[in-house]
């Protein structure tokens, strides 16, 4: 296992302890890096006008699509690195 992978193991532990609730816009970055990291490019359907928070999610997480897998973890362990 790769020290980035330990580190992010670890950040993904810690985002569940944080001190304070994050943003909104700070819980879908959370949430976007999060899955760019563990599945990759978004690839899901959007969903519909109705749901509101699976759209923000799918946005999010789209929003990031190209970015590899690595600088997701990256990103992801700076930001949770940042709130704790």
């Amino acid at each position: 296992m790769s020290d980035l992978q330990s580190l992010f193991d670890a950040a993904v532990a810690n985002s569940k302890n944080l001190s304070e609730r994050p943003d909104n816009a700070t819980l879908l970055k959370i949430y976007a890096l999060y899955k760019q990291a563990t599945t990759g490019d978004n690839t899901e359907k959007k969903p519909g006008f109705g749901d509101m928070v699976g759209r923000a999610k799918w946005d999010a997480w789209n929003g990031l699509k190209g970015t590899a897998p690595d600088a997701a973890k990256q990103q992801y362990v700076d930001l949770i690195s940042s709130l704790a």
